[in-house]
Parts: structure tokens; sequence; C-alpha cells
């Protein structure tokens, strides 16, 4: 059963919280974070894109810039910046995107329970996304990075936060400039606090990554090095009920055609599927379903029966595209390492596709049905992983407004 606790979260002044908060390391490259954060010396970037601090030429996986990170982490905290809750607490964490609602609830997840496979995993890591957490952790002692987990609902735990939510005044409750509002309860009597422990101990057999794997990876292998600290042996996570979320599409560009003249493309495409001209940009309906931006035109794509299979990985319209087209005609057999294809979030919208292919840096575009969180569920339970690049989650968690101590 899984096993989540409370911690004494780092966190900052409630009359700075968003002007303290940032998006996620990882969803900004070194340029864009000093950028966005020019003329905020309390932006997270600092701590998490620390590189910003530094010259422009500085390898960002260098010593230095963790150094940096720890320093600027240190000051937050010397000038009252950030402030540790002095008692364990649970942070209900709500956000509101385009009018929809998605609450989850902050706490630490149990890292032997990530190596007991109760928390499961869907995808596979890279060594190198891996140590640049470990190096970053390890020199700062905290976990900013939140892991976005999910779990099949409870009924008990749902009624718990929707009542605390209705019965309490929120400790943060701003509108970040992309629009989304972040709003974060602290759940702090111990009776509600026990309960929801007692809860997950008692009723939640697994729960399931989501988003954040190289950074569950990464704190697991921190533990190792820390064998005596009892914080280490937990990692930062946010847990939600499956109906709260929503999996946006991921969809892909390619480069070049393989050779292939495009009606010869289009010719080779019909063995697999039943092909039909759009006149608008195609934002798939339903499973199997795939649009195609090729030379300036929209195709429909539906894959046929019988071109796969129905087992938890087989029936995934990300693992048809790759078996049927882009391994099959395109000549692209590893996603995670070839050059000639790019991933693109669906919060870009289509329009990001054809901007990519009119622009000539890519040949054709493929947008998909989003994964379902069902088909999430079936995958990590089977033991399998997906296709890389396989599930978009929006909106995003702010990093910097709870911080994890090691």
């Amino acid at each position: 059963m899984a096993s989540i606790q409370p911690f004494r979260a780092l966190r900052p002044q409630p009359e700075i919280a968003g002007q303290l908060a940032s998006r996620p390391y990882d969803v900004l490259n070194s340029e864009e974070a000093r950028a966005e954060a020019a003329g905020n010396p309390i932006s997270f970037l600092h701590v998490t894109k620390s590189e910003i601090d530094l010259p422009a030429e500085i390898d960002i996986h260098s010593q230095q810039v963790y150094e940096q990170a720890k320093e600027n982490l240190q000051r937050f905290i010397t000038e009252g910046v950030l402030m540790q809750e002095n008692k364990p607490c649970y942070y209900i964490y709500q956000l509101i995107m385009n009018g929809r609602s998605q609450t989850g609830l902050v706490g630490v997840s149990s890292v032997q329970d990530y190596q007991q496979n109760i928390i499961k995993k869907h995808e596979f890591t890279r060594p190198e996304k891996e140590k640049d957490r470990i190096d970053h952790m390890r020199t700062i002692e905290a976990q900013t990075g939140n892991v976005f987990i999910a779990y099949r609902d409870v009924m008990e735990i749902n009624a718990i936060i929707n009542g605390w939510k209705n019965t309490n005044k929120p400790v943060y409750d701003f509108t970040a400039t992309d629009g989304i509002q972040h709003t974060i309860w602290i759940v702090d009597r111990d009776l509600v606090v026990n309960s929801i422990t007692r809860l997950f101990e008692t009723q939640v057999p697994f729960t399931y990554i989501a988003d954040g794997h190289h950074r569950a990876a990464s704190a697991a292998k921190v533990s190792k090095e820390l064998p005596g600290s009892s914080s280490a042996a937990y990692f930062l996570t946010t847990v939600f009920p499956s109906s709260q979320l929503a999996i946006l599409d991921y969809n892909r560009v390619v480069k070049d055609l393989n050779g292939l003249k495009p009606e010869k493309f289009l010719a080779m495409l019909q063995d697999d599927f039943y092909i039909t001209l759009s006149p608008e940009p195609v934002k798939p309906a339903q499973l199997h379903e795939f649009g195609m931006y090729l030379q300036g035109q929209w195709y429909i794509l539906v894959a046929r029966p019988g071109t796969f299979t129905t087992d938890p990985i087989g029936v995934l319209d990300v693992t048809i595209l790759s078996n049927n087209i882009l391994g099959k005609l395109l000549g692209i057999k590893d996603q995670r390492t070839d050059k000639k294809i790019d991933f693109i979030g669906g919060i870009r919208g289509l329009g990001e596709l054809e901007k990519r292919v009119k622009s000539g840096e890519m040949k054709v575009a493929f947008s998909l049905y989003p994964v379902t969180i069902d088909q999430l569920f079936d995958i990590a339970d089977s033991g399998n992983v997906m296709p890389p690049k396989s599930t978009w989650f929006e909106p995003k968690l702010r990093d910097g407004l709870l911080t994890h101590l090691l």
C-alpha cells in the first residue's frame, strides 16, 4: 500500500508567492529562464536554473552551477524570502487553466515504494538527465522539483480534500503570467493529517508516476547516498486522483520522408490507414485517428483494423504511429535518439505543427489523440513502458512554492 507523509515545507512568504514561483526547470532553456527572471531577484529560477547568474558560456551541468543554486537558496532562507513550516503538514494544490480545475495533495512519497514498484512507472529514464537532478539535489540538499503522481479515486480522500478547501482559507492564491491560477491550502490539523496518511496506507494499493520520472529516479539514488537521513527516504510529490487529470496530446514533426516522394509516401500509407483530405487542421477526435500535415495539406488518417495489436502497448496511438509510419516508412527506430524527429506538446496547438513544416525545417507533422489515464494505468500495471514522449500534462505545478529539505 502507498506510503505518503506530511513534511515541513520550505515556502515563500504569502505576499511574494506569485513573484517567487517559477515554471518548472525542464520546460525552459537557459536563455528563456534568463529572460523570465530578468529584474526579479527572488525568482525561484535563481535556484532551479542558476546558470542565469553565471556567464552565458558556462556549462550548465558544471558543479559551479549547482554551487550557485545552493548559494541562492541559502540567501533566500537567510533573507526570510523562504521560511520552513514549524510542523509536518500536507498541502492541497489547486490549479485552474481555461476554466478547468484540478486539485492534488502535496506530501512526500516513500523511496522504498518507488524501489518496490508500489509507485509504478511508464517511462525509461536517461542517465544524463538523472545525473543533472542528482547533482542539483545533492548540492543544495533539497528537492525543488515536484513529481506528479496519480492514483485511482478514493471517495474518503476526495471528501477530506474538498471539505478542507471549503472550510479553510488558502495561504496562496495568485494567477501567474500565463493565466493559470495557483491556490494552496495548508493542512495542519493533526487529526486530518493522520487520517490522510492512514487512508493512503489502507485504500491506495499503488500510485503511478504521471510526470517526473527523472526526478523520482534521482531522488531514489540520492537516498542511497544518505542512508542516515530520514527526510531523504522520501521525495516531493503531488498526488492527484485520476478523475482530476487530463492528459494532452504529444505530437510529432519529422525532418524528411526517408527518401520517399510525397506521392509514394501517401500511397504506402494506405496499406495501414484510411486517408481523407481535410480542409482544416486535424485534432483527432477518437483513438486510432491521426492528423497529418504534408505539403500544405491536412489529412485524416484512421488505422485499419488488424494493423495493430490490442495489448496495453500495441493499442496506443503513439505505438501505431511508431510502428506503422515512423519505423516502417520513415526509418525512425529510436525516437529517444533519432535527430530527425521532434516532439510538440499539445498545449502549443496545431498551428505550431504547421509552422514547423511551412518553415522548411520539417517535412511532415502528425497530431495524435491523447493517451487516456486508464491506458497509463494499464501499461504501468502490465510492467511495460510507453514509447517516449507519450503524455503531456498541463497545467504545470510551479517550482518554489513547496520545497522539501533533505
